[in-house]
């Protein structure tokens, strides 16, 4: 966790654009639903407690941001 905290704080000090994606704790293979929500610093956890997204949304996600860019200079996150 370290490793990411300081790569973090590497591109936070930059003058670089930057994004920094975190996918959730549990990702795996499954079904592209399109259906997620977009968090922070903070985990997205779905109603039982966890974090967790399939491949196919984290694609999406990242190939959204490509396409129109909400998180320049931020970090953020999926889950469901």
């Amino acid at each position: 966790m370290r490793g990411h905290r300081d790569a973090l704080n590497v591109l936070r000090t930059s003058n670089r654009l930057w994004n920094y994606f975190s996918p959730a704790e549990g990702i795996a293979p499954g079904e592209r639903t399109g259906r997620f929500r977009i968090g922070g610093d903070q985990p997205v956890l779905d109603a039982e407690g966890r974090s967790r997204i399939s491949m196919e949304d984290a694609a999406v996600a990242l190939v959204d941001e490509v396409e129109l860019p909400r998180f320049v200079q931020r970090r953020f996150t999926i889950g469901y």
